[in-house]
């Protein structure tokens, strides 16, 4: 077979959804999954090298179509990076299934355009957040440990009271005091915006 033409458009079916484009679009990101596609090599080169990446499944030769079992909403916006030069998050899907198909077509994350950044980092800064209220209770230096991730080390330095009458404070702080440390900032940016308030009744005697 013969070299492609830079003129030829291409096919990829991601996810059974197909979207056209050119080989001079996907040379805009050298080194990435697509810019393969439009090297100078000829077919059965490109289609070796495929034939080993997971997700790959075949090429139509009739119509010049490449099928990649991935997912198609994101492809979407990976295919507009190689036309823009600027990576866009999608609202609707997850961090962690954005950066598993940038990794698969060999983006780095590191190229999401600020506006995006918070969406795609929520997931990952919830979990950081999360993390700071998990003990290791086979230590015994749980009180040390919180404060050090809270940054807050001073706080219940003496061990001295019960560890909830130490922590209420800095507890209650996460959520009412979104300056006091860098982990309320981030229960703050966590946040969906609404507040709900839950009324305890106490029971009639």
């Amino acid at each position: 077979m013969g070299k492609f033409d830079d003129n030829e458009r291409i096919i990829l079916n991601v996810g059974g959804t197909r979207h056209e484009t050119y080989k001079t679009t996907l040379k805009t990101l050298p080194g990435t999954r697509l810019a393969l596609l439009a090297s100078d090599s000829d077919i059965d080169s490109v289609l070796d090298q495929l034939q080993q990446v997971p997700g790959f499944i075949e090429y139509n030769a009739r119509t010049n179509e490449y099928f990649f079992d991935r997912h198609p909403g994101v492809f979407a916006y990976v295919l507009n990076y190689y036309r823009t030069g600027k990576l866009h998050c999608p609202a609707d899907v997850c961090g962690p299934l954005f950066e598993e198909e940038l990794s698969f077509w060999g983006i780095d994350e590191t190229d999401v355009e600020p506006c995006c950044w918070m969406t795609y980092r929520q997931h990952r800064d919830a979990e950081e957040a999360l993390d700071v209220f998990e003990l290791n209770v086979d230590n015994g230096d749980e009180d040390e440990e919180i404060g050090k991730r809270l940054g807050i080390e001073d706080v219940a330095a003496d061990g001295q009271g019960s560890l909830w009458r130490k922590w209420q404070p800095v507890i209650w702080n996460l959520f009412e005091d979104p300056y006091s440390s860098r982990a309320a900032r981030e229960v703050k940016d966590q946040g969906s915006g609404t507040i709900t308030k839950v009324e305890v009744v106490p029971a009639s005697a």
